[in-house]
């Protein structure tokens, strides 16, 4: 099985650096993901209803995930035995399913689209490019807030959207890898600590940080691994992970921002305005600079792009290794 989904894993991490997400293709057929955002958008409608108490809705939030994850491994097992039974062809197309669900170019194309829109266009068009990214007032944002902000989307970005579900799919296979995407989803969607949502979402919230806990920390020390080739030090990236994730409020997200940090010499994180609310968050590698600038986009893109050729190297060692114990194993 270890063959199979090192083989898989290999193939799709590079389709997905080649083609990524097209978007004539997902403009004619519904993309998997907005699948899965529509099936928890319907629950949130019909379950979570404001008349409820605390602690129903709470309870309805957690049957929600429930029913959406036992359908992501009804789906996952059956379509892994329907492909598996269709032999090569069957491979090449679970390739193709597992690079739509890898987030890799696309979250790389998005970054990039923001420093292409300073550099191009001005101030105004980049807000508007991060504004795709991230969920803060971009209009409270000048250039080197718009330029942190999209470092920092790029840095969670790449564990919650590349890392994790990749080291899902080698460990568990198709199944494993569409329960993470319903309750990365989930916890996008419902996971916040709105009023709407504070209690139909904790279980998504709460699982969210259960799933990530190993692919956050895996995600820094790729970051700290691949730091020289952007000139830092892979120790003083790993250490300022380690030393500052714990000041961020997700008890995962800071461990990818905080080494993204710490290799750029950037401070990152600091209080940011979500619509009327303004969230006092504390600055992350805080002796580093606050004044980002497109420079800094492009060599964080580097280090992502690195990171993504780790994953391929590590595929490729995890299939010949997988070889070389199936050969000696006959």
């Amino acid at each position: 099985m270890m063959l199979i989904h090192a083989l898989i894993l290999l193939l799709a991490t590079l389709l997905d650096r080649w083609v990524g997400d097209p978007p004539w293709l997902w403009r004619r057929l519904p993309h998997p993901v907005a699948l899965i955002g529509r099936g928890i958008a319907f629950m949130d409608d019909i379950w979570n209803n404001g008349r409820a108490s605390f602690r129903a809705r709470r309870l309805r939030g957690a049957l929600a995930l429930a029913l959406m994850l036992g359908l992501a491994l009804l789906v996952g097992f059956d379509l892994h035995l329907l492909l598996a039974a269709l032999g090569p062809v069957g491979l090449l197309a679970e390739v193709v399913v597992v690079a739509v669900l890898l987030a890799g170019k696309s979250l790389a194309d998005h970054v990039a689209a923001v420093a292409r829109a300073l550099r191009g266009q001005g101030l105004p068009e980049g807000r508007r490019a991060v504004s795709m990214i991230v969920g803060r007032d971009p209009e409270a944002l000048d250039e080197p807030a718009v330029c942190r902000a999209a470092i920092e989307s790029l840095a969670e970005n790449a564990s919650d959207g590349l890392v994790a579900p990749w080291l899902f799919f080698l460990v568990f296979g198709l199944p494993g890898l569409l329960v993470y995407k319903v309750v990365n989803t989930a916890d996008s969607m419902i996971g916040h600590m709105s009023e709407r949502h504070r209690a139909f979402g904790w279980a998504a919230a709460r699982l969210d940080d259960v799933l990530n806990f190993v692919p956050a920390r895996l995600t820094a020390l790729f970051f700290a691994l691949v730091a020289p080739k952007i000139g830092a030090s892979r120790r003083a990236t790993w250490a300022t992970a380690r030393r500052d994730a714990g000041l961020h409020r997700s008890p995962n997200a800071g461990w990818p921002e905080c080494a993204m940090a710490g290799a750029l010499g950037l401070s990152l994180g600091g209080p940011r305005r979500y619509g009327e609310v303004i969230v006092d968050a504390p600055e992350l590698n805080s002796g580093g600079r606050r004044e980002a600038g497109v420079e800094d986009i492009d060599r964080a893109l580097v280090l992502y792009r690195r990171l993504s050729d780790l994953l391929v190297a590590l595929a490729l060692v995890l299939l010949l290794l997988a070889l070389v114990v199936t050969l000696i194993s006959r």
